[in-house]
Parts: structure tokens; sequence; C-alpha cells
């Protein structure tokens, strides 16, 4: 099995800044793409970044300039800095991984996520 353990999320003013950090471990042979989904209450889950592997990165326009993906390959973690932050950045953070593991089957994997609350 792989299990993917987000950390970080809390309460912070609106223009604070917050690291998250989500660490994969188990069964693994690779990691494909990682990223970052949000869900706020009645809403539905939305993809915030995303790191292809290769380097490219994806950002909703809703955090460009403000958000910052990035990946440490040798300790399987992904993390996701986000500064000058809003109310409307509260939400649940979800980590997301493609994983190649070791019987080699290519798998979807999530976090149990971490929340985020941004007060005004």
């Amino acid at each position: 099995q792989v299990q993917l353990v987000e950390s970080g999320g809390g309460l912070v003013q609106a223009g604070g800044s917050l690291r998250l950090s989500c660490a994969a471990s188990g069964n693994i042979f690779s990691i494909n793409a990682m990223g970052w989904y949000r869900q706020a209450p009645g809403k539905q889950r939305e993809l915030v970044a995303v790191n292809r592997g290769g380097g490219a990165t994806n950002y909703a326009d809703s955090v460009k300039g403000r958000f910052t993906i990035s990946r440490d390959n040798a300790k399987n973690t992904v993390y996701l800095q986000m500064n000058s932050l809003k109310p409307q950045d509260t939400a649940v953070y979800y980590c997301n991984a493609g994983v190649l593991d070791i019987t080699l089957r290519v798998m979807d994997y999530w976090g149990k996520g971490t929340l985020v609350t941004v007060s005004s």
C-alpha cells in the first residue's frame, strides 16, 4: 500500500503564509504527478496546483502568483507554499499523487486532508 500524509494546515490571518507538506510512503517504485486540491464546505473539490513529474507545473487562476508547488523526489514529498492568503482560500487541502508501485501498477492516491482557515 501507499499512504499520503499531509501536514502544515492551521489558522492564519489574511495576508499571512503557510506551507503544506505531503509525504508519500509505502511500496513505491516511482511517483509521476503530485498535486494539491482543496474543498470548502458546500463546494466541489478543485485543483489548486500540480507538478507533473518532469518539472512542469500548473496552477488554478485564483492562486497564481501567490502559491508555489515544489517537490523533493528523494523524500517523495510535495510542498505547497501559500503566501498572501485570503479568506477565500479557506478549505480542506488534499494531496494527490499518481504512483507506480513496486508491482508496476499505476494508481491514484489521496491524503486525508489538512484544514486551512484564513481569517479576515
